[in-house]
């Protein structure tokens, strides 16, 4: 006699993935750009949406891609991705030089040691490669005075087909702005005969200048305004992920109760507390303080005390026809990602990447 396995349901718990969202973003993105060409930065997993998925949805609007692991570059090249795909960490051994040769892949060298590494290529072996330059935040690149002599050498080097001139900003969605970078690398520029790519989100949105052959649009892709005074929503772009949970308790306490973990939360009055099964297991930032918005039923109410590993409290004291089953939306359509994070004293860029494998995820608007 044979036995069917039991249907099994999980926890309530779900990521929605919005591919036409990201389609869409990609060509907010790219209007920005002009006549210029984008990569869409898809590191760290496409920001925590699934690398393949991500790359998968763009393959048909992305001008190129750019990311940091060799292998995930690799892993592109195998699912059939023919666009230019940059390495914005570039080489970390020899070895990686004769691979990005084989797959077409452009390093971004920024280091004496990279050009090393390219010295020792085998004979034969020709690819692309960037040159970042350091013009101000000291993190990866040659600084200005010595990108001419570095260019110089670059191009004795058999292995070195072309080199597109690269740095980032510090400050593009800050006060101080791209001003003092980019009078570092105006000089440079003027005197580069091949293509140049210094614009992120921000420098993209905000500073037109920074525009030249090649943009490099990562967070908004994804929803997230780089911007603290301006929303994704105000800048045409749509939210991509969508963290959504339900009401799996529901809590009376009275006035003077405490509610979660060390009791940070005291009720003044009697008070409705929802029990959501999310927790910082999911991803959801443990640090987010009671009064972060939160959807319920569709409507705003905020968290209650701490955050814990599998579940997080919510006042629903507002809202007496929520209940156990309830849907509710931890970020993404409805209530901004960005608003969460800063709330919870991050930005969404982290609350992204944090999703945790055990969330399961479903794709929307794929073709």
């Amino acid at each position: 006699m044979s036995h069917s396995k039991p249907s099994l349901i999980s926890r309530p718990i779900r990521a929605r993935i919005d591919l036409a969202a990201l389609r869409h973003n990609y060509l907010v993105a790219r209007r920005h750009a002009g006549a210029a060409r984008a990569f869409a930065v898809v590191k760290a997993d496409a920001y925590g949406h699934g690398l393949l998925r991500t790359v998968r949805a763009l393959r048909d609007l992305a001008d190129g891609f750019a990311l940091l692991d060799l292998a995930d570059a690799v892993a592109l090249r195998d699912a059939g991705i023919t666009q230019p795909i940059v390495l914005l960490e570039g080489i970390f051994a020899t070895g990686d030089v004769a691979v990005c040769a084989e797959y077409g892949l452009r390093p971004a060298i920024h280091c004496a040691e990279q050009i090393a590494m390219l010295r020792a290529a085998p004979p034969g072996v020709r690819l692309a490669v960037g040159l970042k330059v350091n013009s101000g935040m000291n993190r990866l690149g040659f600084r200005p005075a010595v990108v001419p002599a570095v260019l110089a050498e670059l191009r004795t080097l058999p292995a070195v087909e072309s080199v597109l001139l690269m740095s980032h900003f510090a400050d593009a969605d800050g006060p101080r702005g791209v001003d003092e970078q980019y009078r570092r690398l105006a000089p440079l520029i003027a005197d580069f005969a091949g293509e140049v790519s210094l614009a992120n989100s921000a420098a993209l949105l905000r500073h037109a200048h920074t525009v030249h052959d090649w943009v490099r649009p990562g967070l908004v892709l994804y929803g997230g305004s780089p911007f603290a005074d301006e929303s994704a929503e105000s800048l045409g772009l749509l939210p991509v992920m969508t963290l959504g949970s339900r009401i799996i308790a529901v809590q009376e306490v009275a006035a003077g109760e405490r509610v979660g973990y060390g009791g940070l939360f005291t009720a003044t009055q009697p008070t409705r507390v929802g029990v959501v099964a999310c927790g910082y297991g999911d991803g959801y930032p443990r640090h987010a303080p009671g009064g972060t918005p939160i959807l319920v039923d569709g409507r705003r109410t905020q968290t209650i005390g701490r955050v814990s590993m599998d579940m997080l409290a919510c006042d629903l004291s507002e809202l007496p026809g929520a209940g156990v089953g309830s849907p509710v939306t931890l970020f993404g359509e409805g209530l901004s990602a960005d608003e969460v994070a800063a709330a919870a004293g991050t930005l969404s860029y982290e609350m992204f990447c944090a999703l945790t494998k055990r969330v399961p995820v479903i794709e929307t608007g794929g073709d």
